[in-house]
């Protein structure tokens, strides 16, 4: 229910929290709304889809970086959900995780520099998070500066330039908010709030982004031999090249993440070295058609421009990946023609997956949000 007066807005969600603010001038505030029974994530009620454990592209089976003392339990993705979508994890109240990580984006962002705290614009472009949990070996950002996927959390959200929230302070704020005390003994039997608590929550509800049900997943199911022909006759030639020409030997498994971290001729010289020598590690491919612009710095506006840089434009580089050599050590460009260049392209926006961009379970339990001018 929602009361607007000339001076205000005054907010009563539907779980009895109250939030004010001037229009257009401040964030509003207010509780979660979430359904009785609550949504399932656990390994009991949400596993990992049967295709991607036995998928003609690679089983997912061994790059699970779920770890054990932070098993998948339905309320602790749920808190992780709340904490995602909450504007108090940020020093001004006004970014999210999900403020950059769209779901319609496919858990990115098509801005090239994602805006921070007080508007200052990222170093670099937004990663997005499908498939998060089948990042084999767990380490996280572009240049794999996190160990684990619970380290990764909370660094955006200390961080001066995108959330600026000290996490000592956060502990108190969260455990001054309606509803957290009781999340937090539901997920993990007690109501103290600390940032362990809180890294475990947000890491659980992120490995539930499993991308899986993409016009792709169709033709790959495994209740019978794979199908192609539920994709046009221009995807199966891309998806044909996407196996031919080496794609798939970097964008591994139904899950197409990167199996490690790569030069790939991007730059003769670049200011920005990754984890070392040029070297970054791009996230899944999943939902890759409508999250442009692409690459670690945002470069290429379409997914067009990617193929046709890896078809004509790589770079020599001391340290360029193996597999983008030729044998006399020279950059291996695919010489591809405009028609399979077009066939790629369409291939990869057969791994759009419309469920997953719109699904309730993922999305954000917040009702203020939906008329905060400030979102």
């Amino acid at each position: 229910m929602h009361r607007y007066g000339v001076l205000g807005v005054i907010l009563v969600s539907a779980c009895g929290g109250t939030a004010t603010g001037r229009l257009g001038e401040g964030p509003l505030l207010c509780e979660p709304t979430l359904p009785n029974p609550r949504f399932g994530y656990s390994a009991a009620d949400a596993p990992i889809p049967p295709h991607f454990l036995a998928s003609p592209l690679g089983t997912v089976a061994f790059a699970d970086n779920t770890p054990a003392d932070n098993p998948i339990t339905n309320a602790g993705a749920t808190l992780g959900r709340v904490l995602f979508h909450d504007t108090r994890l940020s020093r001004d109240d006004r970014i999210a995780c999900a403020s950059c990580h769209r779901q319609r984006f496919g858990f990115g962002d098509t801005a090239r520099f994602s805006a921070g705290l007080n508007g200052r614009r990222q170093l670099r472009h937004t990663m997005a998070l499908a498939n998060a949990r089948f990042n084999d070996g767990g380490r996280f950002f572009w240049d794999q500066r996190a160990a684990s996927l619970e380290a990764q959390v909370l660094i955006p959200i200390a961080d001066t330039l995108e959330m600026g929230m000290p996490l000592n302070q956060l502990e108190h704020k969260l455990a001054a908010t309606p509803r957290y005390p009781a999340l937090f003994a539901a997920a993990f039997g007690s109501p103290e709030i600390n940032r362990d608590g809180i890294a475990k929550a947000l890491a659980q509800f992120i490995r539930t982004l499993i991308s899986s049900d993409a016009r792709l997943d169709a033709a790959m199911r495994p209740s019978g031999a794979p199908d192609p022909t539920l994709l046009t006759r221009e995807e199966r030639q891309g998806l044909e090249l996407f196996q031919s020409v080496g794609c798939a030997n970097c964008h591994r498994s139904a899950s197409q993440f990167a199996d490690k971290a790569s030069n790939i001729g991007l730059d003769r010289e670049s200011g920005d070295t990754g984890v070392g020598g040029g070297r970054f590690r791009p996230p899944s491919l999943r939902n890759i058609g409508v999250r442009p612009p692409y690459m670690h710095d945002g470069r290429f506006k379409t997914l067009r421009e990617v193929v046709e840089f890896y078809s004509e434009r790589v770079r020599p580089d001391p340290g360029i990946d193996p597999r983008l050599l030729r044998p006399d050590g020279t950059p291996r460009r695919l010489a591809l023609d405009s028609i399979q260049v077009s066939a790629l392209v369409a291939f990869l926006e057969t791994l759009t997956d419309t469920a997953f961009l719109r699904a309730e379970r993922f999305g954000d339990p917040f009702p203020c949000h939906q008329i905060n001018p400030t979102r």
